[in-house]
């Protein structure tokens, strides 16, 4: 297991303290994710495709997002370009020989907007972006993939996707097919709030109640992760596991912005169920 311990780290009015850890899993030869803590940004891949197709896929993204390390004043603008250019060059690894390569993202930053602290969380696939705040725990990130469609239908239900036999099959990704877009979503961020990236090699073993415990429990971020992929190991590990644990320790200016406040901004089109936060009820 890769671990690594990052200390207080000062972002804009947000500061905060993260872990990281990784593990090939029990099963895989290769371990084809890759994280980035790079603040402001923090960031999960899992690449896809043979032939290390998809650990160079992952690192290619990783790669062009940590161009971002140390922005003082990060927009989502910074983000799209990021994405594109990692896209642009995972696609060159298809179109210059047999190798197919794909990676999802999932990545939380910090930002500034009007002297308040916000968490920019950004989706691609079904890696995923949890928050766990003083009185709630949620998936904020929605899975692209074919089992959640199936759920949102009222076709399957959370517990009958989680063995679906079409559970590996994700609807978006980077590099893989024709271009796809991010979701997005900004969150008034508060002191004590806890943020997990993982792959889905946490999640398909690790179910979100026992998710919760460990960010509850206290400890560091590093300990937490620590934790989660040992829980995963546990139950079998059949996938490359990888967590990065977020949490803010300071947020000046945070204030309670009730949904009419002006101040507070929505990226997503409420209109648009798939990229609301997920609560309770997902899948899990």
């Amino acid at each position: 297991m890769t671990e690594e311990q990052h200390g207080r780290m000062p972002t804009g009015t947000v500061s905060v303290t993260s872990g990281a850890a990784t593990h090939v899993g029990s099963v895989r030869e290769t371990n084809e994710d890759s994280l980035l803590v790079a603040p402001p940004l923090y960031m999960v891949a899992d690449g896809m495709g043979g032939h290390e197709a998809g650990e160079v896929a992952s690192a290619i993204a990783v790669e062009e997002f940590g161009r971002l390390e140390g922005a003082t004043e990060l927009r989502i603008e910074d983000l799209g370009v990021a994405l594109r250019r990692a896209e642009a060059r995972i696609d060159a690894i298809g179109t210059a020989g047999p190798l197919s390569a794909g990676t999802t993202v999932a990545l939380v930053g910090t930002m500034v907007l009007d002297d308040v602290g916000y968490w920019v969380v950004m989706n691609l696939g079904d890696s995923r972006v949890y928050r766990m705040s003083r009185d709630a725990f949620e998936q904020v990130s929605v899975d692209h993939s074919v089992v959640q469609e199936l759920v949102d239908a009222g076709e399957i239900t959370p517990a009958e996707a989680r063995v679906h036999p079409y559970r590996n099959m994700i609807t978006r990704a980077l590099g893989a097919g024709p271009q796809s877009d991010p979701d997005y979503w900004l969150i008034p961020g508060e002191v004590g709030d806890r943020m997990l990236v993982c792959s889905d090699g946490l999640t398909g073993e690790v179910e979100d109640a026992a998710i919760e415990r460990v960010l509850r429990r206290g400890g560091t971020p590093q300990e937490a992760c620590e934790e989660l992929v040992g829980l995963a190991l546990a139950e079998g590990a059949h996938d490359n596991v990888t967590v990065v644990v977020v949490e803010a320790t300071d947020i000046a200016g945070a204030i309670d912005l009730d949904a009419t406040d002006p101040r507070r901004p929505v990226l997503s089109d409420p209109a648009h169920e798939d990229t609301l936060p997920r609560h309770a009820g997902g899948i899990a």
